[in-house]
């Protein structure tokens, strides 16, 4: 029997990148006009990279050395990464260049490599499209179609992938087209998000959807995020360079990674303590891991371990130090339907992530 691939049979998968050569291109990283966030040390690194390096490292390159090779490989992942522009062009098109093709088994490449589109500004920002690479690819180009028929001056906005890097990413625009900056965030100063593999994004399907977009797009807040999929272990030099960011409000959130309750134990504070030394005002907080269901003992143990670093701060009289109960985070109902392995959220499991650490971080901000 004949096999097709599925975009033959419905049209409806097919990502579109025809008449891509209709449309002027702009690399983002060479045309100023355009807002790049979550590589806050992107000036700094791109005067020690080679020119055939990618631009786009979430640490300092010159601190790389002091991480493991999980870390030193994880930089480069864009998660959190977004770009940011106005134009009145009625179709929109996107080059990515990837740093490796980079197909993993459980998490769909459409987040793992893919982009998402949204319209509009401020928190009223909708969805468009997603673009992808097909199988085994590392480039990939699309073409979000008549998304501004009336061509209105509007701002868009570019969420990169979450676990793969990006060499090269062009905008392309229609001729006659106009291009222009962004307005402001509401909340400038990036809010820093610091964890594992959840909180770099795994397996949400698309970046828009991993619980920090989303908590970000609801608040309008710029955004860090230095999730390292296995490998956030708490090392102080990782909160040494954290605690050189001028952040708005800083999540905790590596209980994961912690290989068990004994370094969780020997790290947590410590690396808390090194964040809250630098930013004695700063909003901090904290969070336990979601997934109490697979080992409740275990789950409530580390839990504990995280509680008292919180409970410490509070005795001690600080009074910007916030705790999220992880085992609240998928809710009561339905728990099972929030992972795709157990472990790693799905969109229902980001979503409801993100309604639940939402409040507290509003409450931090005083919003």
């Amino acid at each position: 029997m004949e096999t097709k691939r599925i975009e033959e049979i419905d049209r409806n998968f097919v990502i579109t990148a025809n008449g891509t050569e209709r449309f002027t291109y702009f690399d983002v990283v060479e045309d100023k006009i355009f807002d790049i966030s979550g590589f806050p040390w992107m000036e700094s690194n791109r005067k020690v990279i080679k020119t055939d390096e990618s631009p786009f490292c979430r640490l300092d390159i010159t601190w790389l050395h002091k991480f493991g090779q999980g870390i030193q490989n994880l930089a480069w992942h864009t998660a959190g990464g977004v770009i940011r522009f106005a134009s009145d062009s009625p179709s929109i098109a996107v080059k990515v260049k990837l740093t490796s093709k980079g197909d993993m088994s459980h998490m769909p490449r459409s987040g793992s490599a893919g982009v998402d589109l949204y319209k509009g500004k401020g928190k009223d920002k909708k969805f468009i499209r997603t673009a992808m690479p097909g199988n085994s690819q590392d480039e990939y180009e699309a073409v979000f179609e008549g998304v501004n028929p009336t061509r209105e001056m509007w701002e868009w906005t570019l969420n990169m992938p979450l676990y793969n890097g990006v060499r090269e990413l062009k905008i392309g625009l229609l001729p006659e087209s106009r291009l222009g900056k962004p307005s402001p965030y509401s909340i400038e100063k990036p809010i820093v998000f610091y964890g594992s593999s959840i909180t770099q994004g795994g397996c949400a399907s698309r970046p828009g959807n991993s619980y920090t977009h989303i908590i970000c797009r609801w608040l309008d807040a710029n955004m860090v995020n230095l999730g390292f999929a296995g490998n956030a272990k708490g090392e102080p030099e990782m909160a040494e360079l954290i605690s050189r960011i001028d952040m708005s409000a800083f999540v905790l959130d590596y209980d994961h990674n912690a290989p068990d309750a004994k370094h969780l134990e020997n790290t947590h504070e410590r690396f808390f303590r090194i964040i809250r030394d630098k930013h004695p005002e700063l909003p901090i907080i904290i969070v336990s891991k979601p997934d109490f269901d697979r080992n409740v003992e275990d789950g409530r143990l580390r839990r504990s371990i995280i509680y008292k670093t919180y409970e410490n701060a509070i005795k001690g009289g600080d009074k910007n130090t916030y705790f999220v109960d992880g085992e609240t985070l998928f809710g009561s109902k339905d728990r099972d339907a929030c992972t795709v392995d157990g472990c790693h959220p799905n969109d229902l499991g980001f979503m409801r992530m993100a309604e639940n650490i939402y409040p507290a971080i509003k409450k931090a901000l005083n919003l």
